[in-house]
């Protein structure tokens, strides 16, 4: 690959950036557009948070579970990591709902249960919130197809089933998704403006707290009021300057014309368009984006112009990344001049990932969205990237007890 295809210049970058910006606007205000702007009805604690909450947090690949406590400002989440399964199984062809809930409920004999306690479910698939806490499945991404649960509410058959399998009882629950619990975790930091939430993992997606003034397609016979967490669902928006590689990824994905952004970018689909660049040289339909930085990480193993293609697949996708978070910015700023500095507190294997002969991805996003805020008029506004152990699971638990 003698030229590079995957190069984005200042001024595409700031074109993709312009463009979201755009399309953010357009799903505040509108229902079934390609950003969606999901509101989540949940007005987060972020001082005096205290008791204890059940969090489930189901991934990509992975579920979590574990149980949060908040006492006199300290965090204690048991186990420290959370218990952990894979729950790739997930993508079987004819898995099911219940199938899901007997996964989820398998964690119940290896926690010490509060003998009361709210759920905190981080979900993380594109789903409408509702105004009781709970949410309604739009439909699966990441390989995931359990078509009776789409359009049907998510927390509470789980919650019923869960209080079936276990002495403890669970009181309520309240679901969120991963970027809305990230973007919770970052509030126990009160210095700053405004504040995102940010996945780059398996797959990837943007939140933020936008005002309900700005919503014009909130409904107003539910009288909400203030600040509004959004998941934007951003792993939909279709950029700018895709490549001929992009495409062939998009019609091989079975999903063709969806999730365009987080084919681009994420880790689910790096591999793909690696592959895709040398579909003749053998790569093992598997291939990843683990297996892509791996094998930037042992040049001297690998032919160069693998690792080549390899580097600029990852900085590129850092760069689109970049772009986005500058559209989300321009549309904060919009609606409030006085934002100066804000917190983006980051989730995802990808996002804080290394290797060698290249800036690590969570450097590269800073200095492009810096550089990019910087032509769009806004290079007074600081975004300082926040890394917060567990923040899936301290945002839930937030949500649970708000």
């Amino acid at each position: 690959m003698k030229e590079n295809i995957f190069k984005l210049s200042t001024a595409q970058l700031k074109e993709i950036a312009l463009d979201l910006q755009q399309k953010v606007e357009n799903g505040l205000n509108n229902d079934s557009t390609e950003i969606q702007c999901i509101p989540t009805y949940i007005k987060p604690k972020t001082l005096g948070v205290e008791g204890q909450a059940t969090v489930l947090d189901l991934g990509g690949t992975n579920y979590r579970a574990s149980v949060v406590s908040f006492k006199d400002g300290e965090t204690t989440i048991y186990p420290c990591d959370g218990w952990s399964k894979d729950l790739s199984v997930m993508k079987t062809k004819g898995f099911t709902a219940k199938d899901l809930f007997v996964e989820q409920a398998s964690f119940l004999k290896d926690l010490d249960m509060p003998e009361k306690s709210p759920i905190g479910y981080c979900f993380s698939y594109p789903a409408e919130c509702l105004p009781d806490g709970d949410a309604k499945l739009l439909r699966w991404t990441k390989g995931v197809d359990i078509p009776e649960m789409i359009n049907q509410p998510i927390g509470k058959p789980l919650k019923e089933f869960l209080n079936t399998q276990s002495a403890a009882e669970f009181t309520a629950v309240k679901v969120i998704n991963d970027t809305v619990a990230s973007l919770f975790a970052g509030l126990s930091d009160s210095s700053y403006d405004a504040y995102i939430g940010l996945i780059v993992g398996t797959g990837t997606n943007m939140a933020t707290f936008i005002h309900s003034d700005r919503i014009g397609k909130l409904d107003k016979e539910l009288n909400w009021t203030g600040l509004t967490p959004i998941n934007l669902e951003s792993g939909n928006y279709r950029p700018l300057h895709l490549t001929d590689i992009d495409n062939q990824v998009d019609v091989a994905s079975g999903t063709q014309n969806a999730q365009r952004f987080e084919k681009a970018v994420s880790g689910m689909y790096l591999g793909k368009i690696f592959t895709s660049v040398f579909p003749e040289d053998g790569f093992d339909e598997k291939f990843d984006a683990k297996s892509m930085t791996d094998m930037i990480n042992k040049p001297d193993k690998n032919k160069k112009k693998h690792v080549r293609a390899a580097r600029r697949i990852y900085k590129r996708s850092a760069k689109l990344v970049a772009a986005s978070l500058a559209g989300l910015v321009a549309v904060m700023v919009s609606h409030d001049p006085a934002i100066k500095r804000v917190c983006l507190t980051a989730e995802g294997s990808l996002f804080w990932s290394k290797v060698k002969g290249c800036r690590a991805y969570n450097k590269e996003v800073s200095k492009c969205l810096k550089n990019i805020l910087e032509e769009l008029g806004h290079g007074d506004v600081k975004v300082k990237v926040n890394e917060i152990k567990n923040a899936n699971l301290i945002g839930s638990a937030v949500a649970a007890l708000s």
